[in-house]
């Protein structure tokens, strides 16, 4: 259990990779705090996550795109349980639209959770890590649309291509704190959501061209990811994005989709 009895944040943690991630936390023997908007959903997967063992989980609410509740978050974990060792920031919205079609008020919602929260996470996380000393762990969960992308995603890319910047920044500017800063940029992983996609054939034929490896990823392989980069195997790791996209990101080409 190599995380266990840390201390963890994870934004954007009721469901989908945020759970997935708090899922493997607690099962590793750690200690989490699980934030999102979804109150009920939130604090049902505490108790279950809790039941199940052997770490904890609590939940708080917390639109990461507020300051002052950002802030409450980390100085709530660290009444609760003393200190925070690590934090992953993962809650994001998506707002379709290309650059003709785009609204303002779309786009401002957008920056405010998707990159804005990151910081503000990101910031509160490193002053509580400094203030207590014995460094920690910053990851934030970016995507291959950093990188790659749809017009119709221009939102969500723009703000993902500058959590990559936001990530080697934090880290050069933490390094000497011993906290260090990567980020996770993962492919198509089977969330809710992604599996509705993937039940229309057209969809699922073409996102299926494009990953070399042949299959989705489960979220359960990024808290993987996450649960080494949080872990002292990844002591010398820092300002990095790792990608788990099955190899889509190499791809200059499309691959044969078995029927």
């Amino acid at each position: 259990m190599i995380n266990e009895n840390k201390v963890t944040i994870i934004t954007g943690a009721a469901q989908g990779i945020g759970y997935a991630c708090a899922e493997r936390f607690v099962k590793d023997g750690g200690h989490v705090v699980l934030s999102d908007v979804q109150d009920e959903l939130g604090q049902a997967v505490a108790e279950t996550l809790t039941a199940r063992g052997p770490g904890q989980a609590i939940y708080n609410h917390c639109d990461v795109s507020d300051q002052h509740e950002v802030a409450r978050l980390v100085a709530d974990t660290v009444d609760h349980f003393g200190r925070l060792d690590v934090m992953i920031s993962n809650a994001a919205i998506l707002k379709t639209g290309d650059i003709l079609d785009l609204s303002l008020d779309d786009l401002d919602t957008v920056l405010n959770v998707n990159l804005k929260g990151f910081f503000l996470s990101g910031q509160a996380a490193a002053r509580q890590m400094v203030k207590q000393g014995g460094g920690g762990a910053i990851i934030n969960m970016s995507s291959v649309q950093a990188v790659i992308t749809n017009p119709e995603m221009l939102s969500y890319a723009m703000c993902k291509g500058a959590v990559s910047q936001l990530t080697t920044a934090s880290a050069l500017a933490l390094a000497a704190h011993s906290i260090r800063v990567n980020a996770i940029g993962p492919g198509t992983i089977l969330t809710d959501l992604a599996k509705q996609v993937m039940n229309n054939e057209t969809a699922r034929h073409k996102i299926m061209s494009r990953t070399p490896i042949g299959r989705p990823g489960e979220p359960s392989e990024i808290a993987s990811v996450a649960a080494f980069l949080a872990s002292d195997d990844a002591s010398y790791i820092t300002g990095e994005t790792i990608y788990v996209d099955g190899g889509r990101m190499g791809l200059n080409y499309t691959v044969p989709v078995p029927e």
